[in-house]
């Protein structure tokens, strides 16, 4: 298959313009998540067109220039993970793929693909993650991880010489060295990573990998996954294969790391897509599940009388209500003066109670919130398992005017603007261990806002 540069289609994602590719017309439609990469300049090179070559030849390979890099918008707002992951989906809508194939190459594109994966398995039929870590930095219980003042050092030096050409040509040594001394490919190189993304935007990516854990998303993957590997990422990648049910390892013999750069990717791909795995209906998906409650109610009640309450409470749903559609929240149920509801990530479900709180506080009432993001059931209408107990007890813990949420919705949140107070470890009553707790401060009410919300 010879191979020109395909045109350049762009899918509207909200107000966001995502530039994407199409190559070849497989049976299996496969969408390739990178770091960051430049959809005219990238073409340029016979290593990149012939990787695309060999993907689109048994497929129908998508790639796209995720928002914030190459020729996608740009925009101020900061984007949070499930932000990020409408673009996937408005690429797949814009180019007609009901289910794809996810392949994501190092931890910026590979974590983005599992989550998705974990988030959306009615739309995933595969997942392929190269040399994607699970974290990057270290911690207590994290001990391979990269020391956290290396990285932030950097995110310092990516801050203040992304366009250098020294600079540029040190990355390549780490991610190309079989390319090291070949002038050609740095000329291109250099100027693939400056047009690739601003030297801002390519530090903002490194610094949210800083605050990005996926750990506790790894069990809740089943679609099926292969993780593959070079030799100094080894003990990341083994790490989130274990974790991640039934996964398959293959270690790459490639002295490049760059997915790029290793023909046997494409090999891997094709051989793990033609295996035949079972696929079936989802019936768990990663969920964020939002509680809030309404402070005092039973002495407000009584204060104000049965009449005044009733109506009271109707203005206090109406108020709740019109944010869950603001934010693309699903309401589950009412529950006595609170609201259990859903969404596709914490950073929309933070956002959502963050407004209730302010609206409903213009109506005189003091309402609480609790988020939580884990595994659930999906069952008839509704959807059940310990995560939904876990979010009802987490507000119970709250604080009036509050929204207290677990430690896996802040890693989650990454990259939002979203800071977060340390409420310490809690017990929550019913479910096993201690729980680490935090107060969310949205920095805007335009983070997580969202078109629509999702269905069960």
């Amino acid at each position: 298959m010879n191979l020109e540069a395909p045109e350049v289609l762009y899918a509207r994602s909200g107000d966001v313009s995502i530039a994407y590719q199409i190559v070849g017309a497989g049976p299996v439609d496969l969408i390739f998540v990178p770091f960051m990469i430049n959809l005219v300049w990238a073409w340029e090179q016979p290593i990149f067109v012939d990787f695309c070559r060999r993907l689109a030849g048994f497929s129908r390979f998508i790639l796209l220039d995720k928002r914030g890099t190459g020729l996608s918008d740009r925009p101020r707002d900061l984007p949070s993970f499930e932000t990020r992951m409408d673009d996937i989906r408005a690429v797949m809508d814009d180019a007609g793929s009901e289910r794809a194939a996810l392949l994501g190459a190092d931890s910026a594109g590979g974590q983005l693909c599992a989550v998705f994966a974990a988030t959306y398995p009615e739309r995933v039929v595969a997942l392929m993650l190269h040399n994607t870590w699970p974290r990057v930095v270290s911690g207590p219980d994290y001990p391979i991880g990269n020391p956290l003042e290396e990285w932030h050092l950097r995110v310092r030096q990516t801050r203040l010489k992304w366009g250098d050409r020294d600079f540029q040509l040190g990355e390549l040594r780490k991610h190309f060295p079989s390319h090291v001394g070949d002038p050609e490919f740095e000329h291109w190189h250099v100027n693939h990573e400056r047009l690739a993304a601003s030297p801002g935007a390519a530090a903002w990516f490194l610094r949210v990998l800083i605050e990005t854990d996926i750990r506790e998303v790894l069990p809740t993957i089943t679609i099926p996954t292969l993780v593959m590997y070079q030799g100094r990422y080894r003990d990341g990648c083994l790490y989130l294969a274990e974790r991640i049910p039934h996964a398959e390892v293959l270690e790459m013999t490639s002295g490049d790391t760059s997915i790029y750069g290793d023909p046997g990717v494409a090999e891997a791909v094709k051989q793990f897509l033609s295996e035949g795995r079972v696929d079936t209906a989802p019936e768990r998906v990663l969920t964020t599940v939002l509680f809030t409650d309404i402070v005092e109610s039973t002495s407000r009640a009584a204060e104000i009388g049965d009449s005044r309450w009733r109506a009271l409470l109707d203005a206090h749903r109406a108020t709740v209500r019109a944010q869950l559609a603001r934010h693309g929240g699903r309401e589950i149920q009412t529950i006595g003066d609170g609201f259990f509801a859903t969404f596709d990530g914490p950073a929309r479900a933070i956002a959502c109670a963050d407004g209730a709180i302010h609206a409903v506080g213009e109506l005189g009432l003091d309402i609480r919130a609790g988020v939580h993001t884990g595994e659930v059931e999906i069952v008839a209408n509704t959807i059940e398992g310990i995560a939904v107990h876990i979010g009802a007890r987490i507000v119970a813990q709250a604080r009036p005017g509050e929204v207290l949420v677990s430690s896996v919705v802040r890693d989650l949140a990454a990259g939002s603007g979203i800071a977060f107070d340390d409420r310490g470890t809690k017990k929550l009553k019913g479910v096993p261990g201690e729980w680490h707790l935090y107060a969310a401060r949205p920095a805007t009410a335009r983070i997580g806002e969202a078109p629509t919300a999702r269905s069960l």
